[in-house]
């Protein structure tokens, strides 16, 4: 008995290449689909940027929509920890020391939290900037806490924005805004 072992050969030449542009394609297919869920998904991914002192700064988000729904004291409770946004934690990545609302921040990245109140939320910058929510979330890795008072404006929000504008960072969402001072 011979130790080469004989494997079944396919009988046409080209069952190879249809097989391989088969995988080509249900591949490429399902890479479009991954790409497209970005933008599609209901609180997409959503990036704002400036510079401070020829320092980049930026914050990445998942932007979660109204939808009809009543936001602050139910679907977002008070006094308990948000991820201030949807999926993945809110981060902010910082690429020079800033200061914000008078506190100084070393560059690095950190995640963004809030605790909204009533009357006033807490805005916490957190070291441990790569995890989902604020299941996590460690009080002992706190960098600042900030306390700020959200107004309320007849301009309804439909989706939930950070954005940079002069030196501020401006959150808003539904008939709510607040910002920090940055610089």
């Amino acid at each position: 008995m011979s130790a080469h072992r004989s494997y079944p050969r396919l009988k046409r030449p080209y069952a190879w290449q249809t097989l391989s542009a088969l995988l080509f394609i249900i591949l490429t297919y399902s890479c479009r689909n991954m790409a497209g869920d970005e933008v599609n998904r209901p609180s997409p991914l959503t990036i704002d940027s400036t510079m401070l002192n020829g320092a980049p700064v930026k914050i990445i988000y998942s932007s979660p929509a109204v939808r009809k729904r009543k936001i602050w004291g139910e679907l977002v409770k008070y006094n308990k920890m948000w991820r201030t946004g949807a999926n993945d934690a809110t981060y902010l990545v910082v690429g020079d020391d800033i200061y914000v609302n008078g506190q100084l921040l070393p560059s690095g990245k950190y995640a963004v939290f809030t605790i909204p109140g009533e009357e006033k939320w807490k805005v916490i910058i957190n070291k441990e900037w790569d995890q989902w929510g604020a299941y996590d979330y460690k009080q002992d890795l706190d960098v600042m806490r900030i306390d700020v008072e959200p107004k309320f404006t007849s301009t309804l929000q439909e989706r939930m924005t950070f954005r940079f504008e002069e030196k501020r960072l401006v959150f808003h969402w539904e008939h709510l805004t607040f910002s920090l001072d940055v610089e």
